[in-house]
């Protein structure tokens, strides 16, 4: 009687982690206590091996390599791409079109959004936002809908490819789909959404609405590295081939950055530095945490709610705004059969465009709202979500009744 005690003491004590752990991921962090959704995920994995709802080497293997190996390439990439002066010269490339508000608002959405299609959504926000203010101050225009429209391009960009943000390789890792057929599938979700995007800006807010070039636009400055950019073109340009020929994503990926670390030009700490460790630990405890949660067969509840095409949808989008979009895929993952293309793009167009709902439904929304605060501007939550829910209504309808 006494050990039976014990084991279930034992079994609602890991629950109890276990649901704290998820809390910690909902909120960010513990009152209190300096952690963010990294090391809460970390310290949850911990705490779940040593109450034995795993071991060691059971949560080594729950991580996937083929996700971690790929991320970490993909962001070596984009540190070279960065360095080199890319992101900002096809900004300013882009900007040569045009000196008008609404021209600005168009520039900027479809900019985003393509660049967010190849390359990681958070590098994208990370860049464009103050680029983005300098031309809004520049224009003496309300910066607002303009950082409304790279959050939003960004997430909804990233949606027509695997390579376009974290949850769309995890889908891919998982579900085995290649590069090509995923981008034809749910790249005229990412189009149509881009031009309902701009749509509602140019509804909500008519200080976007005007056709007339502005006096003072003058393009943003930046430098230009040429061999590195050179070099990276090319090796980038190979990479997205490899992709859409069919090579392995984490094998072509890895090759491509390990290719860019071979240099004389850049020192290694400078690129190592832009590397997201931060977001790599999230993911290592989240694979562990998703185990975990298989093996006290709490993944059940989730069963009957996925079972079709728009409970599907309806639960990935609820759960992206509640414990974020990698965390949900990573839920939902085990209930849907490795075959069921149509329950994967779901999951990957559901997850995404979810994030464009609230302030903390997407990494890149944060990055937008951050950035702009330390230059004096707040993005508030009621603002974003005036945008963000119709915006992800109709999005989300448009992938329901497209895939």
């Amino acid at each position: 009687m006494f050990f039976q005690f014990i084991e279930m003491l034992l079994q609602y004590t890991r629950y109890l982690i276990l649901g704290v752990t998820y809390l910690g991921l909902v909120w960010g962090n513990f009152p209190g206590l300096r952690m963010n959704r990294p090391t809460i995920a970390l310290v949850g994995s911990a705490f779940l091996i040593a109450l034995g709802v795993l071991d060691l080497p059971e949560g080594w293997q729950a991580i996937d390599p083929g996700t971690i190996i790929f991320l970490l390439s993909l962001m070596i990439v984009n540190a070279n791409l960065s360095y080199a002066g890319f992101f900002q010269l096809a900004l300013a490339s882009l900007l040569r079109f045009t000196r008008s508000p609404f021209g600005l608002l168009v520039i900027l959405t479809f900019g985003g959004g393509i660049l967010s299609a190849f390359f990681l959504n958070d590098t994208l926000a990370l860049v464009f936002t103050p680029l983005t203010l300098g031309l809004t101050q520049a224009l003496g225009l309300n910066p607002i809908p303009y950082l409304l429209a790279i959050a939003g391009a960004t997430n909804l960009g990233s949606v027509a490819t695997l390579s376009g943000n974290p949850q769309n390789i995890l889908v891919g890792t998982f579900s085995g789909i290649g590069y090509l057929k995923f981008a034809q599938v749910l790249t005229p979700v990412a189009l149509a959404g881009l031009i309902v995007q701009v749509g509602l800006l140019w509804w909500l807010y008519p200080e976007v609405r005007s056709g007339a070039a502005g006096d003072n636009f003058t393009l943003p400055r930046y430098r230009l590295h040429k061999p590195l950019l050179t070099k990276t073109l090319v090796i980038t340009t190979g990479l997205l081939i490899a992709f859409v020929v069919g090579v392995s994503l984490g094998k072509a990926a890895l090759v491509a950055a390990a290719l860019l670390l071979i240099t004389r030009r850049v020192k290694p700490e400078r690129v190592l530095k832009q590397v997201d460790w931060n977001l790599l630990v999230l993911f290592s405890g989240l694979f562990i945490l998703t185990e975990a949660t298989q093996k006290l067969n709490l993944l059940q509840a989730f069963t009957g709610w996925v079972g079709t095409p728009a409970g599907l949808l309806g639960t990935i989008a609820i759960l992206s705004n509640i414990i974020s979009n990698v965390p949900a895929v990573l839920l939902v993952e085990p209930l849907i059969g490795r075959e069921d293309t149509r329950a994967w793009l779901l999951l990957a167009a559901g997850s995404t465009l979810a994030g464009n709902l609230t302030l903390f439904g997407a990494v890149a929304n944060l990055i937008v709202v951050e950035a702009a605060a330390k230059l004096g501007y707040k993005l508030s939550f009621w603002e974003h979500l005036r945008f963000g829910l119709p915006l992800t209504a109709i999005t989300l309808l448009m992938a329901y009744f497209w895939i």
